[in-house]
């Protein structure tokens, strides 16, 4: 047991030092910022060169825009937003989703919607 909790920690330590080394050389490749005007209209957005972007543009009713980067596995992650009086509002195809309403539930809102309660 104290073998496999040495090579554990080894392996942990291993993947810290990893994790840090692998963007301690990024630099900034692309920089666009439009500060806030008298009607707090505002944009800014980056690129650099480990491949994050990031891109937003806003106002006092609201703001939209997008994010991405490499994960560590290699995937590429996108996440777009906008907030507004509606709330933050983010899509991205890793973001987890509500699993689907199971057929028998479906069929018992529909028949309640087509037979509302008698007051």
């Amino acid at each position: 047991m104290f073998k496999l909790s040495l090579c554990l920690l080894a392996a942990l330590m291993l993947s810290n030092v990893y994790a840090d080394n692998i963007n301690k050389d990024a630099v900034i490749t692309r920089e666009e910022v439009d500060s806030a005007d008298a009607d707090g209209n505002y944009r800014y957005a980056y690129e650099t060169s480990n491949g994050i972007q990031a891109q937003e543009a806003g106002n006092p009713n609201g703001i939209s825009g997008s994010s991405s980067y490499i994960s560590p596995e290699g995937i590429p992650i996108t996440l777009t937003y906008v907030a507004d009086e509606n709330g933050f509002q983010p899509q991205g195809a890793h973001l987890p989703t509500a699993p689907p309403i199971p057929e028998a539930i479906l069929r018992a809102l529909e028949y309640i919607a087509a037979h509302p309660p008698r007051s």
